[in-house]
């Protein structure tokens, strides 16, 4: 409050500006797109012409596009900005006023997850500016890693000397060795002497790190000095193993101090229990076991959950979130408030388009404004009421000036041993937990999910993207990485879309129609898919045959389908860049704009349908974030990676090639038949078509046929693909 008792907000809300000339924009397109289809339906070749079929799928694709494009703008009609006021949440509340904070940090496989990058980004959410006796760090490790729980325990003893570090020196970021690497201004004030003992403590852990991850295992002198280490020695494998629950960091324990005498947060490593038989639901199922456990040993009112690729960027987000929790207006009807995913590896033209730009600068601004963004599934702040369930009640408020309800009567090991059965297989059984309670199972989007369902309950979200970059993790440096990233989220949300949750009917009268609108831009991801297959293939071969499907060079029809081309381009080019983006990097966009539509949603639209039928089940692939040092060598050098054989890469090259094929047939025939002139006027936007089509692809030729490096396109897949390209265009000229 302020100083005579008025009420004054702990962050402030402002909304985008210029809306009028986007609107106008809007309706100027959207009389285009009415044009375009007009065109088409009055212009419907007789069926027994041979250009029937090919223009009743044209117009079935544009009618997609024209829709979708549509949807998508419900994300940019309403962009709403956030700011916290960090100074004012000091002076309402003390510190042993602020709530309890748990922080998650999740693993699941340590062969593609690095030991010694779980350990940067524990360290990194141990060291934030916030009362350690407030903050706990529980790391779910369900792989059952002996190396990871070796990292942690490594972490947790230079945790001593790197948190005081930290705050001495206001050290950012609070990753050590994003610290040691980077030119950061706050080593201006660091003592030499101090710096270099501190970073030589961390190269000794990060070195023995590493060579225990090489080795395999923990040495036998090792494996000694903690007791933890025994609950291997039941141990069978990842998939049967039970559960092992270990306290690294006691910081109820008024003993457990770092070298300056200041308390340390409470550390935790669990490994739930699995079994053969029992299935373990992913990442949601080990969410909800530390949402169970923790609730038993800090009960934390506030739950953040990080991946653990995703360090802490800046030491003061835990407060930026409370400005909105704690807010005495606003605040109660907050359910989490979302940061953006941000990346430290990102070359500078966004070889595979992985900083998903537009879509954090843009579209979830636009979530915002209707309600809130989703759940994205790290870098996320929850009450912990909400994950449980708790309806919204507008009179309701919540008493955060509060002790944190932690159980300081039991010693670290008897609590263990006690809490070892909130985390069994068989807990869940004959309960709401995957249901009602905690992130919801069944989907590989688990977040997206369960940020729908609260917000389904009355609450509303929060996107906070400050300037620093609140968290930061890797993208994948291959294309093969990228295209199963997007398969996996793409397949997530239209399922979302054809499930009972569906935002189109379960959100009707729950949450806004602009937020309806805004989960179905992302959920019908996956359906683009054949639109785009279409337009990528057909017009094409129908240049063999000289048959047109769009108006000739002296027809006014021509002109809505060149304004709709240009503007949605022009403004594209200018979204991109608004959002501090290259131009070279939003040519590298919309190349991956094709190859994602022409594999990871077509792979994902199979595979959902395929489970409608009841013949595949849902699956959860792991992102690898283990980079071979020649193809991280390549990707910082901007070149593709195909050094792979996938069945994604044979439909890409396929395509390729049938574009190819066809615009060397048409160029042949404009050079040297008296026709070509004629042709050119009248299959001038399909020549353009499959001319752009074949400059998008360039470096995908140059991995077919040029290149020797060992990222090149695989010969088996150039043979297949070449003959899979000549075969169907040979099929359209002879057989057709």
């Amino acid at each position: 409050m302020g100083s005579k008792g008025e009420y004054v907000p702990l962050f402030e809300t402002s909304r985008g500006k210029g809306r009028a000339i986007y609107k106008a924009f809007v309706a100027s397109v959207f009389v285009g797109i009415v044009s375009i289809l007009t065109y088409r339906a009055t212009n419907i070749p007789a069926w027994e012409e041979d250009g029937f079929v090919g223009w009743i799928f044209c117009f079935a694709a544009e009618l997609w596009f024209g829709f979708y494009w549509l949807l998508s703008q419900s994300l940019r009609w309403n962009p709403t900005y956030r700011r916290t006021f960090k100074n004012r949440l000091s002076q309402r509340f003390q510190d042993d006023e602020l709530p309890g904070v748990d922080v998650f940090v999740c693993t699941a496989d340590p062969n593609m997850e690095p030991p010694a990058m779980v350990a940067n980004t524990v360290l990194s959410v141990m060291a934030y500016d916030y009362p350690p006796e407030k903050l706990s760090v529980y790391v779910s490790d369900d792989a059952a890693s002996e190396l990871t729980f070796y990292a942690l325990l490594e972490a947790s003893r230079f945790a001593k000397h790197w948190i005081p570090f930290c705050k001495q020196f206001m050290v950012e970021p609070r990753s050590p060795a994003a610290y040691f690497l980077s030119s950061s201004s706050s080593r201006d004030s660091v003592p030499a002497e101090c710096f270099n003992s501190v970073k030589k403590l961390y190269e000794d852990m990060e070195n023995r790190i590493t060579f225990t991850t090489k080795l395999g295992r923990v040495p036998e002198n090792t494996s000694s000095e903690h007791e933890g280490y025994l609950q291997w020695n039941k141990f069978s494998s990842k998939y049967d193993h039970h559960t092992i629950l270990q306290t690294l960091i006691d910081g109820r324990d008024s003993n457990t101090k770092d070298i300056k005498g200041c308390s340390l947060p409470t550390l935790v490593y669990l490994a739930r229990e699995k079994r053969p038989k029992h299935p373990h639901n992913f990442k949601a199922g080990a969410m909800n076991a530390l949402i169970r456990v923790s609730s038993e040993i800090s009960n934390g009112q506030v739950i953040l959950n990080v991946d653990c690729d995703m360090y802490s960027n800046h030491s003061c987000s835990v407060r930026d979130a409370l400005c909105f929790f704690l807010d005495e207006e606003k605040g109660h009807e907050i359910a989490f408030v979302q940061f953006p995913q941000g990346f430290e590896n990102v070359t500078k033209n966004e070889l595979y388009g992985s900083s998903l730009r537009v879509i954090y600068e843009m579209e979830f601004r636009g979530f915002d404004g209707y309600g809130g963004p989703l759940y994205i599934g790290t870098g996320c702040f929850h009450r912990r009421d909400t994950l449980c369930n708790r309806k919204f009640n507008k009179d309701t408020r919540i008493e955060w000036k509060m002790e944190n309800d932690r159980n300081i009567k039991e010693t670290a090991s008897k609590l263990e041993e006690r809490l070892k059965g909130l985390a069994s297989c068989g807990y869940e059984e004959n309960t709401q937990w995957g249901k009602q309670m905690g992130l919801k199972y069944g989907c590989p989007v688990e977040d997206v999910i369960t940020g729908l369902l609260i917000q389904c309950q009355g609450w509303k979200s929060v996107y906070y993207n400050p300037t620093r970059k609140g968290f930061l993790g890797v993208v994948p440096t291959s294309l093969n990485d990228t295209l199963l990233q997007h398969k996996r989220w793409s397949e997530g949300v239209l399922q979302i879309l054809l499930s009972k949750y569906s935002p189109l009917r379960y959100g009707v009268g729950r949450i806004s129609l602009g937020l309806q609108l805004g989960y179905c831009t992302h959920c019908l991801w996956a359906l683009n898919c054949f639109g785009t297959l279409y337009y990528s293939i057909v017009p094409s071969l129908y240049l063999l045959r000289g048959v047109s499907l769009f108006p000739q060079v002296s027809s006014p029809w021509l002109l809505p389908f060149a304004y709709v081309t240009i503007c949605v381009n022009i403004y594209s080019v200018v979204e991109f860049l608004w959002c501090q983006g290259t131009i070279l990097g939003w040519w590298n966009e919309q190349r991956m704009w094709l190859y994602k539509r022409t594999t990871s949603y077509l792979y994902a639209s199979i595979d959902v349908i395929l489970g409608l039928l009841g013949l595949s089940t849902t699956s959860f692939v792991v992102t690898n974030k283990v980079f071979d040092p020649d193809v991280s060598q390549r990707y910082k050098q901007e070149v593709m990676e195909f050094g792979t054989s996938i069945p994604m890469f044979t439909i890409l090259a396929t395509l390729a090639l049938l574009n190819l094929f066809s615009l060397i047939w048409v160029v042949n025939k404009v050079l040297l038949t008296k026709d070509g002139l004629m042709l050119c006027k009248t299959m001038v936007l399909q020549i353009l078509l499959c001319s752009l089509l074949v400059v998008i692809n360039l470096p995908l030729y140059q991995a077919l046929f040029l290149r020797k490096d060992k990222g090149n396109m695989p010969s088996s897949i150039t043979t297949k693909s070449t003959f899979l390209a000549l075969f169907i265009c040979s099929c359209f000229v002879f057989l057709y």
